[in-house]
């Protein structure tokens, strides 16, 4: 089931925002100031995480940049006032995955979740197509460093023989010039 936090300090929006992702069949937790998602978002793992910027106690851009500079994979879309294209690029800048200005239609909302949810799907088959190629390419290594280690036996092996012809041949020549 997907997991997404919501980090709003308009109560009556984040519930509603909640009910209604919730109906979609999403399991949505919240938080209404910047500490307490900071603190839900460390101890839980989140496919989506929605984030005003302007919260009390850490700010979104804050909760942000660290979601970002974690090793979690959970995607931000930025939820917020701050609707001026400066505003916007610097949400995307520090992490945000989207960025969606208020007001908004909650269908909007949602479908912006599931294109968020669709790409990170997207790159999570990458990343194991990507890790098998990798464990193809280390056999493939493998096989061609025996089959190297082989050649240099089968070298040896020749060289060897070489020598050991030109051995005989220079024993014969040695036996018709004596003879």
């Amino acid at each position: 089931m997907v997991r997404i936090l919501i980090v709003e300090d308009e109560r009556p929006l984040a519930d509603a925002v909640a009910r209604g992702l919730r109906r979609e069949g999403m399991a949505v937790d919240v938080a209404y100031d910047g500490d307490s998602g900071h603190e839900k978002v460390s101890v839980t793992r989140y496919d989506v995480v929605v984030l005003d910027r302007d919260l009390p106690g850490m700010s979104g851009d804050e909760l942000c940049t660290e979601i970002a500079r974690s090793a979690a994979v959970t995607r931000v879309l930025m939820l917020t006032a701050s609707a001026e294209v400066a505003d916007r690029v610097s949400g995307l800048s520090l992490g945000a995955d989207d960025y969606l200005a208020k007001p908004f239609a909650f269908d909007v909302l949602a479908a912006r979740i599931d294109r968020i949810l669709a790409r990170a799907a997207r790159i999570d088959e990458l990343k194991r197509s990507n890790l098998a190629l990798d464990a193809r390419i280390a056999a493939r290594a493998i096989e061609l460093g025996e089959a190297k280690a082989e050649l240099a036996v089968a070298r040896t092996d020749r060289s060897r023989l070489m020598a050991s012809i030109r051995g005989l041949h220079d024993a014969l020549a040695l036996q018709r010039n004596a003879a």
